[in-house]
């Protein structure tokens, strides 16, 4: 198990993770990037960054393929190709596993009580979204690579409210599992998201953490004044930290995620952690200005490094 951070397949960030210690990335951004369906070169391209990442002895863990809504019909075509290249890549260079949103289908009725639209519940939907997903599952599979869904929630408070996301709810991964005999889906795990709808990571994952594929290394806090005064669909109620700076408890996180199986890394999401991030020069803040992120990166991983087993 090795600390990393999320990053674009950048040469430059292979060499801060070399010059700090770091293990591991996960390849973010990869519909976007090089490799993306419609470049040339991609395959010679790809390789070529897998040996800087060798070189270096830094792991990718990981290609982030498509956090977005494939399930959208505006969206799908791209989103498959995406997935495809995506699981090509990986195969090529020896990453097992490929993540992204698994995303819903859109549907809304007229509330006639209130005149408002509202979503119908995703979960009705699964069927739809398995018609999609099992196919790229098994294009995958075949080709020794597994599929993990970020369970972002994509809405507002952070928390799955009218949202897009069909992982945003633990209650439907357990639909989802249920429903599939893909036994190559599983999850890209976030703490973060579980402490900002006030569910305790390490009871998720004694549920779910022999379906954990990937992590992502993110935590959260709750301002509980605020929650008891204003109740949980409030502004600053919950916000993303960086791993040591929030509540998840990373010691038993750790523990639970060994006694699980977990085969892969732990890679730290920071960008969303509103004071320890890159502040931009006109920010209307004290803050405006201050580069922070990477700064950060490296204090979370000195706070994980103390329940990482070096072996």
């Amino acid at each position: 198990m090795r600390i990393g951070f999320t990053t674009d397949a950048e040469v430059e960030l292979l060499d801060f993770a070399k010059q700090h210690g770091f293990g591991s990335i996960a390849w973010m951004r990869f519909d976007q990037s090089f490799a993306a369906p419609g470049k040339e070169s991609w395959r010679a391209k790809a390789e070529q960054f897998c040996a800087e990442a060798k070189a270096r002895d830094v792991n990718i863990s990981t290609i982030g393929a498509f956090y977005r809504n494939p399930l959208d019909p505006a969206q799908t075509e791209f989103a498959r190709a995406s997935l495809h290249r995506a699981v090509d890549v990986a195969a090529l260079l020896g990453v097992r596993t490929v993540s992204g949103f698994p995303g819903g289908v859109i549907e809304t009725t007229i509330n006639p009580r209130g005149g408002q639209p509202a979503i119908t519940p995703l979960e009705n939907f699964i069927p739809q979204i398995l018609a999609f997903w099992e196919p790229v599952a098994k294009y995958a599979a075949d080709r020794g690579v597994r599929l993990a869904f970020e369970h972002c929630p994509q809405g507002v408070f952070r928390l799955p409210v009218m949202n897009y996301n069909l992982f945003g709810q633990p209650a439907n991964w357990e639909r989802f599992f249920n429903a599939t005999k893909c036994a190559n889906i599983g999850l890209e795990w976030d703490a973060g998201h579980l402490i900002c709808q006030f569910i305790d990571p390490v009871e998720n994952l004694r549920k779910f953490g022999a379906k954990v594929f990937h992590v992502h290394a993110k935590d959260a806090f709750i301002n509980r004044q605020l929650l008891e005064t204003y109740g949980p669909c409030h502004p600053g109620v919950a916000e993303h930290r960086l791993p040591g700076f929030g509540q998840a408890n990373w010691s038993e996180v750790i523990h639970e995620l060994i006694r699980a199986g977990y085969d892969s890394d732990l890679n730290i999401e920071g960008w969303h952690d509103p004071v320890f991030k890159d502040h931009p020069a006109d920010a209307q803040s004290p803050l405006a200005g201050k580069k922070l992120e990477r700064e950060c990166w490296l204090r979370a991983k000195q706070h994980l490094e103390r329940y990482v087993p070096k072996t």
